[in-house]
């Protein structure tokens, strides 16, 4: 089913929607149009910890173009839903090399709504120090690493032991949402980069992942997901997925249902 996405849809529609996460008995499906289609199954839900995913690809699956280049592929809506996801949760996760790499800031500021605290899965101590992230704007950050050492003044970290049975260093998706969990984090975007959404994805630790496809072909460059088939599963995963229109780009709403 397709459903066109209301960008002009008032602040007070995405006010209700916001209104949702706190409210302990949601309405749900309100009319609010697709404001509430697309975001309100996130602010209702009150089954925690809650893992979205998130990426924003062009038509033929590339989130970044040359290596040292990293234009916004999505369009304005599209953007703009990313910032209203950021709104919705408690905290968003990204990997060190996508701080690296673009350096974002992780804050809200496309929507109405609260920045959500910062995560960054860092096992080998590379997070900058002059990082955007780590500005010092009241938002807590969180660093997840495999070991004790020291950190940034604004970093606090969360150690979460590497496991044997993952790549040398990495620590289990399963782990790292186990232990935010116990901090406190209810809703939980997985916000990049391809590695950190595609190691979730195999984990089986998200329970809905929202691609944005922009109109555009770029023909290089790094591809959203690279899932590596385990224990020997050459199946496909196929999501209840419903399709929704932000502007010029194109939402694919999956969910995985009761994965975990």
């Amino acid at each position: 089913m397709t459903i066109a996405y209301d960008a002009e849809g008032g602040d007070e529609r995405w006010q209700s929607v916001l209104r949702a996460c706190h409210d302990p008995e949601p309405a749900i499906g309100q009319p609010v149009c697709g404001l509430w289609d697309i975001y309100g199954p996130i602010a209702a839900c009150r089954h925690y910890p809650y893992v979205i995913a998130q990426l924003g690809q062009s038509l033929d699956g590339r989130i970044v173009t040359a290596p040292d280049q990293s234009p916004a592929i999505s369009g304005p809506e599209g953007l703009r839903h990313l910032h209203r996801l950021r709104a919705l949760v408690d905290a968003v996760i990204v990997g060190v090399g996508t701080v690296v790499a673009d350096d974002p800031r992780l804050t809200v500021r496309l929507a109405q709504g609260p920045s959500p605290a910062r995560i960054v899965i860092d096992p080998r101590f590379r997070l900058p120090e002059r990082a955007k992230l780590l500005a010092d704007d009241g938002v807590p950050v969180f660093v997840v690493q495999s070991c004790t050492g020291e950190r940034a003044r604004r970093v606090q970290p969360v150690v979460v032991p590497a496991t044997a049975d993952h790549a040398p260093g990495s620590i289990a998706p399963a782990a790292i949402i186990a232990s935010l969990a116990q901090l406190g984090f209810r809703r939980i975007l997985v916000e990049g980069g391809a590695h950190t959404v595609s190691a979730f994805l195999a984990a089986g630790m998200i329970d809905r992942l929202h691609v944005t496809v922009a109109p555009v072909i770029i023909g290089r460059g790094l591809t959203g997901c690279n899932l590596t088939p385990t224990n020997g599963q050459h199946g496909m995963i196929r999501p209840q997925t419903t399709i929704h229109r932000l502007g010029s780009d194109i939402l694919f709403d999956c969910v995985f249902g009761d994965i975990r």
